[in-house]
Parts: C-alpha cells; sequence; structure tokens
C-alpha cells in the first residue's frame, strides 16, 4: 500500500463526483429531504418523531452510501477503467482506500448536513451531544461505503447492485429495532440482529437520545460499527476483480 497512490486515486474518484451533479444531490439532499418528510409525517407526534429520527438519521446516509459507492464502483469495472488502473503500479489496498477515503469525504458532508437539519431546524430532542449524534450517523454512512465496494464485486450489472438491496440493506433495517424491540423478537431474528452492525447503530442513536453522556454501551455500539465497516472493506480489497464477467 502506498499513501501517494491513495490519495491520487481519491483526487480522481472526487473529480469525477464533481462532474455529476445529480449524484451529489442524491447523496446530500435525500437523506434531509427523507427527515423532513418524516418530520411532518409526525407532526402531532413530536415523541415518534424523536425516538424514529434519530435512528433514521443512521439508516439513510448508509443506503444512499450504499447505492452510490456500488454503482460507481461496477461503472469503473464495466468501463475498464478499472482494469486500466490495476495494470499500473497500484494495489487492490491502495484502489480499496482511495475510494474509501473519497466517498468518506463525502459521508462527512452528508451525516454533517443530515445531523445538522434534524437538531437545529426540525428541533430533534435528544439527551446527549449532537457530536455523538454525528458521530453514529458518520460511521453508518461510512459502513455504507465498505457495503457498497464489496458488493460491486459480486455485480454485472447496475440492476444486479440494486437487487442486492433488498439482501444485504432491507434485514438490517427490519431486525436493527427500528420496528420492535430487538429483545422482544424471536430468539433465532434476535440473534441474527444481534450480529448486524446497524442494530449497534440503531443502538448507539438510542443511547444518544436518552443519555446526556456516552456511556459504555455507546462506546461499545461504535467501535462495532466502525470494526464492521474497516471488516468489509478488507472483504472488498480481498475479492476485488478487474473486470465484470
Amino acid at each position: 500500500m502506498n499513501a501517494a497512490r491513495t490519495l491520487a486515486t481519491a483526487r480522481r474518484v472526487l473529480r469525477q463526483l464533481a462532474h455529476d451533479p445529480r449524484t451529489i444531490a442524491l447523496l446530500l439532499l435525500v437523506p434531509v429531504l427523507l427527515l423532513v418528510l418524516l418530520y411532518y409525517v409526525f407532526d402531532a407526534d413530536r415523541r415518534s418523531f424523536d425516538s424514529i429520527g434519530a435512528s433514521l438519521l443512521g439508516i439513510f446516509p448508509l443506503v444512499t452510501m450504499f447505492l452510490v459507492t456500488s454503482i460507481a464502483t461496477l461503472r469503473e469495472r464495466t468501463s475498464g477503467t478499472l482494469e486500466r488502473l490495476l495494470s499500473m503500479p497500484l494495489g487492490k489496498a491502495d484502489l480499496i482506500l482511495g475510494y474509501a477515503l473519497a466517498f468518506g469525504a463525502l459521508a462527512i458532508v452528508q451525516a454533517s448536513l443530515a445531523t445538522g437539519v434534524a437538531v437545529w431546524f426540525l428541533d430533534l430532542n435528544i439527551t446527549g451531544s449532537p457530536w455523538l449524534l454525528l458521530l453514529i450517523a458518520l460511521l453508518d454512512a461510512l459502513l455504507g461505503t465498505a457495503l457498497g465496494l464489496f458488493v460491486s464485486a459480486f455485480a454485472a450489472s447496475e440492476f444486479q447492485v440494486v437487487q442486492f438491496m433488498p439482501a444485504m440493506v432491507f434485514p438490517q433495517i427490519l431486525l436493527c429495532g427500528l420496528f420492535a424491540p430487538r429483545d422482544s423478537m424471536q430468539p433465532a431474528l434476535e440473534a441474527i440482529s444481534n450480529v448486524l452492525p446497524m442494530s449497534y447503530a440503531v443502538d448507539g442513536m438510542t443511547e444518544v437520545l436518552r443519555n446526556a453522556d456516552a456511556t459504555g454501551d455507546f462506546v461499545r455500539d461504535a467501535v462495532i460499527v466502525a470494526g464492521s465497516a474497516l471488516l468489509v472493506l478488507s472483504l472488498g480489497a480481498a475479492t476485488l476483480r478487474r473486470r465484470t464477467a
């Protein structure tokens, strides 16, 4: 792994994204617009908005980063760009980390924008610090980036990328505790939820919602989400292919 090559890859990806305003709009505005929509859905029940809105603040960035990252990486492969890059003295780790840095920078902007709108414009009522809320939202966005990079290795078309969404993201949304407490689920489903990273992202948001300071459970949840993102990035580097068959 070479730091200069990694940074050069990140700069190239960011330059490409700068010429795609629709993708930038999808990344930055869709999570905010969905939060605003949710705010008005629960206009008569602010307590429900506070509870669900905090959780979705982490889920929305994961979903959008997953879609954009996986499709962008797949295009690199199908266009032959990835094959040309890997024919140069550029390692798989350099490439994956370069993509992660580029999309991670966008994830910081996205998570900051969504958190700022939720807390200061939609008046999301939390007991803890907004910075802790931002941390979990950012880690979840980075996890979405890592999942997108990983999935892109197994998709042959953009349509297949979208098909991975129900397989990898929707089960996590259903089992993360957003709709029902995880300890009230069937034992088999609770066991599955205990190994899904989104469950800990939602738990971390809940900790910020209820506690003024960072608790031990919050630190555990943040470490698990961050560790999951690093693990998936490692798997993405291991499964990276030059071309799509």
